[in-house]
């Protein structure tokens, strides 16, 4: 269905061109907010069309929902659809620090089929399909296999005095970046308990499946895809062993802020 080299070309394209707009290799960076707080650079803009074109000259049946395009509601009529947030991490992205990512994912009735990073400031490119494992440059890779929540590793830059049992570890902006540390052992936990969207989560999502890590969202249900609203509240990936507890932990939280979304 798939030509797997060509889409490897196409999404590591994407992360040269992105390379070449980014500040931490000496470009000058050009960005705005689309709203206050949310900041896009021209960067976002040149990878999300260039992946529309050479995404859709790939797959033409396939739908689009990406971060930096209007949302079209005919991708509901599509068993395929790509998802894909153009620079994942833009704050990082923009200072020139290197904690940012390509995100592209094929969805499949509601549930990734390929999940893609490219993370060409970190020399970094992942890769899954379902049912075939997870890589990392090439390399097959397993997720956190940590039994006891207490001590877990988790990439942030504080915790809450109810987390303080907790491990800091280095934390990108990007949250597909932060789901790929679970996925590699770097991480044992990262969960966010706020309203996000598919496109941030969709392709480290099947990474970090496919590396044997659990995947929820903040109340421990299971993610789809390609939905109406293309939003779900938070996302919880970890070791498979302290999913539960996690769930647990966070439950209270996840109640109260849901509410506010």
């Amino acid at each position: 269905m798939i030509d797997s080299a060509r889409l490897n070309a196409v999404v590591s394209e994407a992360g040269r061109i992105a390379l070449g707009r980014w500040p931490g290799a000496g470009h000058e960076v050009e960005m705005w907010e689309k709203e206050p707080g949310h900041p896009v650079c021209l960067a976002d803009i040149e990878v999300d069309a260039f992946l529309k074109r050479e995404l859709g000259a790939l797959l033409p049946s396939a739908g689009w929902l990406s971060e930096e395009t209007a949302d079209n509601p005919a991708r509901l009529a599509h068993d395929l659809v790509w998802l894909v947030d153009p620079i994942d991490g833009t704050r990082d992205f923009i200072r020139g620090r290197t904690g940012w990512a390509i995100s592209v994912a094929l969805v499949s009735n509601g549930r990734p089929l390929i999940g893609m990073l490219s993370a060409p400031a970190r020399g970094e490119e992942w890769l899954s399909v379902a049912g075939q494992g997870a890589t990392l440059n090439g390399l097959a890779i397993k997720a956190s296999t940590r039994s006891d929540l207490s001590g877990a590793r988790v990439p942030t830059d504080q915790l809450a005095t109810i987390d303080s049992d907790l491990t800091m570890v280095e934390k990108p902006n990007s949250i597909a970046l932060r789901m790929a540390m679970v996925a590699d052992n770097r991480a044992d936990l990262v969960a966010t308990l706020r309203w996000g969207y598919e496109w941030d989560i969709g392709a480290a999502t099947l990474i970090a499946r496919e590396a044997g890590a659990m995947i929820s969202d903040a109340h421990g249900e299971q993610l789809r895809f390609n939905k109406r609203d293309p939003r779900a509240f938070g996302v919880l990936v970890c070791a498979q062993g302290i999913h539960a507890a996690a769930v647990e932990h966070l439950s209270e939280r996840a109640q109260r802020l849901a509410t506010k979304g």
